[in-house]
């Protein structure tokens, strides 16, 4: 597969991701990004390695959250209206 092939591929995952609703939530961008590079040192596989490291972004953005969530202390409680 020739150079410009694969720069246009990448370019057009890249569009896709962004576009996407699922680009949005937290991680996915970072990851894919990380994915990508380690899919393409590991054997040329940067779409597949994009997509599982937008996944696991993603995964550990919410455990992040649900994380910071949890330590947060829980709200006082109102008193009943009279």
């Amino acid at each position: 597969m020739s150079f410009a092939v694969r720069i246009a591929g990448a370019l057009a995952l890249g569009a896709v991701c962004v576009a996407s609703p699922l680009a949005a939530r937290a991680g996915c961008a970072t990851g894919a990004a990380v994915g990508g590079v380690a899919g393409h040192v590991a054997g040329h596989h940067a779409l597949a390695g994009a997509a599982v490291g937008c996944a696991i972004g993603h995964h550990e953005a919410h455990k992040k959250a649900e994380a910071a969530k949890a330590a947060q202390p829980p709200a006082p409680a109102q008193p009943p209206h009279s």
